[in-house]
């Protein structure tokens, strides 16, 4: 599934979202028993009507343009999915991711509140309600979202809500949560970046410095992973162990490989406990 950086910017700090595909609705829609318990056969394409048609079709075009950033258009699809099937769950959800990246608060809390009255079970949703609200820096609240996801027996998202719960555990101050929370997902997925990423600038901050040292360079021995925030964890974690050599090896790199970066103005400017 592709991963969508809900604020557009750098890959590590900021959280990543999955979107809830259109076989899941469809398999959310088929299979279930009726009123009186009886077997249904699963809802396939021959089955579809013309206007749950119209909305997947909608639905799967808002998904594009938001994945592409094009958050408007995104939301006129969205409303003609809408429009097409007012009880269609994952539309509500992703108008929520919408309205939260345009940072229309309110509307992103409607949004992400109607989709859970559609489906109380959506896991998805619930993550997304959670990032949603720790945006927002109600803490309590998103962590009672994240926790009733990872409640959910048949949720996939296990990791990816690990890894947003243990970065909103952070931002809220609360780094010992926070290093449990992320060593869970990194048992998981030991090959997410982001994770080994988080975990080491929690552990930076909790004064665990060789640990810190060993995640971020699981992240900075991959060519295609390495950036700027990871260079200058990097830096910062040397500095702290008096390594002064290897911060300024990490600095060479920022300068060199990111010259525009704001972390090489940062570690040009000596900022290494901001």
């Amino acid at each position: 599934m592709a991963l969508i950086s809900i604020s557009g910017g750098r890959p590590y700090r900021l959280l990543l979202v999955v979107l809830v595909g259109i076989a899941a609705l469809l398999s959310m829609q088929g299979c279930a028993g009726g009123p009186t318990g009886e077997l249904r056969d699963r809802v396939t394409a021959s089955d579809e009507t013309q206007e749950a048609r119209r909305a997947r079709v909608r639905l799967e075009l808002a998904t594009a343009y938001f994945s592409r950033g094009q958050l408007t258009v995104a939301l006129d699809e969205v409303k003609l999915a809408l429009a097409a099937d007012p009880n269609l769950g994952p539309a509500f959800n992703l108008r929520g991711l919408i309205y939260s990246n345009l940072g229309e608060a309110p509307l992103a809390e409607d949004s992400f509140r109607r989709a859970l009255q559609i489906n109380p079970r959506d896991g998805d949703a619930m993550h997304n309600f959670g990032w949603h609200l720790c945006r927002e820096r109600r803490f309590v609240e998103a962590n009672q979202q994240f926790e009733k996801a990872l409640g959910e027996p048949r949720y996939p998202g296990v990791t990816r809500t690990l890894l947003s719960q243990g970065v909103c555990q952070a931002r809220a101050g609360q780094y010992a949560d926070a290093e449990r929370t992320l060593t869970r997902a990194y048992e998981l997925d030991a090959a997410n970046p982001a994770t080994a990423y988080n975990l080491a600038e929690v552990l930076l901050r909790r004064g665990e410095l060789e640990r810190a040292r060993y995640y971020v360079r699981r992240v900075n021995a991959q060519a295609d992973v390495v950036n700027a925030e990871s260079l200058w964890l990097a830096a910062r974690i040397e500095h702290r162990l008096g390594n002064a050599a290897g911060a300024a090896e990490f600095g060479q790199q920022l300068r060199t490989r990111f010259p525009q970066s704001p972390e090489a103005r940062a570690f040009d400017q000596r900022r290494f406990d901001d």
